[in-house]
């Protein structure tokens, strides 16, 4: 039976090895790279930023019961609805009860990991109801079929030439290199969905605990049109997303923006703070927050990894990751890639199909020197694979192996007694099973050990 560990080795060879689609990646992710440098230029200290915001985030984490209330009762006050979803299912449950409720044919999204992470394309698909993703990175997947590539740019695997490809054959449109007319299409189309849907569905980048509200920040404006012209708004946000006051945003918005994509700020920042009001002149009829907890909560209860749960889902640490810039976004099998993605998986989705993830790490550290708000993702990768031997999910042949060498190391005489040619089978067996020596020639061990020579000159 293929395991999502042996699938990822298989699609991290064929990646690593498919030049064109490496081309792609470095050069999209050296458009970015060149982006933020020149956006970090715009702080005075951007390393005190990345404190202070640090700094916010742990107090959010270390007290997350007391600000989740706190902005439960202040957004309620003004009308919105609070659902609290312990996982996936419970979520999709709850949505489906508001979507039969309306009635509702067609669903607007905005781009949201955390529509993603409960599969809530497949669900609203499989009861009749249309979901069009509004995001045109998300649109152009859609439309592919495919998951999102990248937390912050769906389609950052395709070329201008695929994505007119996809429109091709999907959209019937005339062929057309034109980066414009392209985003013409799309938009022609979306406007439509956007004033026929019954409900709009949105992420939320962050929950502001003081005025209970949604910040949710974009580039496009497709967020603001589906929470807007649709009857119902629905929210669908992490319970770790919380920032204490809405003074917070004036640190944490330009972290994000530049982290994520160079600029000072992105075009559209609105913080949603329930469904209209009397005087306002737009703005849904009724407003639904879904808290999901999906396996969050088991970070939080390991004080140790904890941190993970501050991440602000900028993508920087995907965009300097060695190993991200070689096998892609669409081998980790996981709604969250990349280093962040390789940390939080385990814990959301479980350590037994995911342990591997921890592993696709070169430990290099870039990842932790990059995020905004300093977490040590490099050791908390150690620290899942720590936890993966202590929960016996590591492989049986992994252990033995691990055993084997234990006392081999503490009985040195028993390899002095082996044969040089025994050892040469052995370690080339070994060699052999890890894929050492796929693409490398067998290693050669030396005719006489280093005791044997050291007694040779020290007789």
């Amino acid at each position: 039976m293929t395991t999502k560990a042996s699938q990822f080795l298989v699609d991290s060879d064929s990646k690593a090895f498919d030049l064109e689609h490496r081309r792609k990646i470095r050069f999209n992710i050296g458009k970015y790279n060149t982006a933020v440098q020149q956006g970090l230029e715009w702080y005075r200290d951007h390393e005190l930023a990345r404190s202070r915001a640090a700094y916010r985030k742990a107090q959010i984490v270390n007290n997350l019961d007391q600000y989740l209330l706190q902005w439960e009762e202040t957004f309620t006050r003004r009308g919105g609805k609070v659902i609290w979803a312990q996982d996936a299912k419970e979520a999709l449950v709850e949505i489906g009860k508001i979507v039969q409720r309306r009635r509702a044919r067609t669903v607007v999204k905005a781009k949201s990991m955390t529509t993603e992470e409960i599969h809530l394309n497949d669900y609203l698909e499989k009861n009749g109801v249309e979901s069009v993703e509004t995001d045109l990175g998300e649109y152009i997947v859609q439309l592919n079929g495919e998951r999102p590539y990248h937390i912050v740019t769906p389609a950052m695997h395709l070329s201008k030439k695929d994505i007119a490809d996809i429109f091709v054959k999907h959209l019937k449109i005339a062929p057309t290199d034109d980066a414009q007319q392209l985003v013409y299409t799309a938009r022609k189309l979306l406007r439509n969905k956007y004033t026929s849907a019954e409900i709009g569905i949105t992420g939320g980048n962050f929950l502001v605990a003081d005025v209970g509200g949604v910040a949710v920040t974009e580039n496009e404006g497709n967020a603001r049109l589906s929470a807007a012209f649709p009857r119902t708004h629905i929210a669908i946000v992490g319970i770790e997303k919380l920032i204490p006051t809405l003074q917070d945003l004036d640190l944490f918005w330009p972290l994000l923006s530049t982290s994520g994509t160079g600029q000072q700020l992105t075009v559209y920042n609105t913080v949603y703070l329930g469904p209209r009001q009397p005087l306002e002149k737009d703005g849904p009829d009724e407003m639904y927050v879904v808290l999901l907890d999906n396996g969050r909560t088991n970070l939080l209860a390991q004080p140790d990894k904890r941190e993970a749960l501050q991440c602000i889902r900028c993508g920087a640490c995907l965009n300097v990751c060695p190993v991200y810039k070689n096998i892609g976004g669409h081998t980790y099998e996981a709604t969250y890639s990349g280093p962040i993605g390789s940390v939080i998986t385990p814990h959301l989705a479980g350590f037994e199909d995911n342990k591997h993830l921890s592993y696709a790490s070169s430990l290099c550290g870039a990842c932790t020197s990059v995020c905004p708000v300093r977490i040590p993702i490099h050791n908390i990768l150690l620290l899942n694979r720590q936890q993966t031997v202590r929960e016996h999910h590591n492989d049986a042949d992994e252990a033995r192996g691990i055993k084997l060498w234990l006392y081999g190391m503490k009985h040195r005489w028993l390899w002095g007694m082996a044969p040089l040619s025994a050892k040469r089978w052995v370690l080339n067996r070994l060699l052999g099973q890890t894929g050492w020596n796929k693409r490398r020639e067998a290693v050669q061990l030396a005719p006489k050990s280093f005791r044997q020579l050291w007694k040779e000159r020290q007789p």
